[in-house]
């Protein structure tokens, strides 16, 4: 009986044994398939990392371009500010210079100006001349009058102020007692410029100088001259009074 059992025993055994064969080797199947499922898994997961890694690095490689190019951008504003920036200063600077050329041209350029009612073109230091030999007559200097005067028709022979220049130094050389000058110089005027505004005056101030000097003759046929040249003038009438209290 003891033996009988025993062998029934092993036999029970062993068919498990035969039985556990299957289970094992299909355990062991799986287990490789599961290693290579992680090993495929591990592959891939490799691959997209390198990719990853490959657009992380393009990424940055774009965004490093992207900074390059923002610093270059704005290198180039700058550089834009400072060129505008120059070339405002070389536009003021011209514009300047431009002025200041202008400035001095005019210092030499002919002006329009209108005396007694007479307009014509004069040059600035012209100009200026003739109003420092007026403003010496105003102020009374009769004999620095009369030689600034002179100097001025001198230099400006064939100037707009000729015959009014001569006007007033005849006036200054008759405040000077130096008549028979004043004399020459009104008859200068009046022979360049008979129709002159200062005409009738003028040959009212011979008439004086003729008086001055005692010259009563030749006086009363120039104030009569006056009269009968320029009958509608003041000077006319001054003429006519005075050519009655010579009578």
């Amino acid at each position: 009986m003891t033996f009988h059992f025993n062998f029934k025993r092993q036999a029970f055994v062993g068919f498990l044994a035969c039985l556990a064969i299957p289970v094992a080797q299909a355990a062991l199947f799986e287990d490789d398939q599961a290693r290579r499922a992680i090993l495929d898994l591990r592959q891939k997961f490799e691959i997209q990392s390198g990719e990853i890694q490959q657009i992380q690095r393009s990424l940055l490689e774009q965004q490093n371009q992207f900074e390059a190019l923002n610093t270059e951008i704005a290198r180039l504003r700058g550089e834009k500010e400072q060129l505008s920036q120059e070339l405002r200063q070389q536009q003021d600077a011209a514009k300047s210079a431009s002025q200041a050329v202008e400035e001095r041209l005019r210092k030499f350029e002919p002006i329009k100006v209108q005396v007694d009612g007479i307009e014509f073109l004069a040059e600035p230091s012209e100009i200026r001349s003739f109003e420092d030999s007026l403003a010496l007559f105003r102020k009374g200097e009769f004999v620095a009058a009369s030689s600034s005067f002179t100097d001025f028709i001198r230099r400006y022979p064939s100037s707009g102020y000729s015959a009014i220049a001569l006007f007033w130094l005849g006036n200054a050389q008759y405040a000077n007692r130096d008549y028979k000058e004043a004399i020459r110089h009104f008859n200068l005027l009046l022979s360049k410029s008979a129709d002159h505004p200062r005409a009738p005056e003028t040959l009212l101030s011979i008439a004086n100088c003729q008086l001055e000097l005692k010259d009563l003759k030749a006086a009363r046929k120039t104030l009569e001259d006056v009269m009968k040249t320029y009958p509608q003038s003041e000077a006319a009438s001054a003429a006519r009074e005075r050519l009655a209290r010579l009578k």
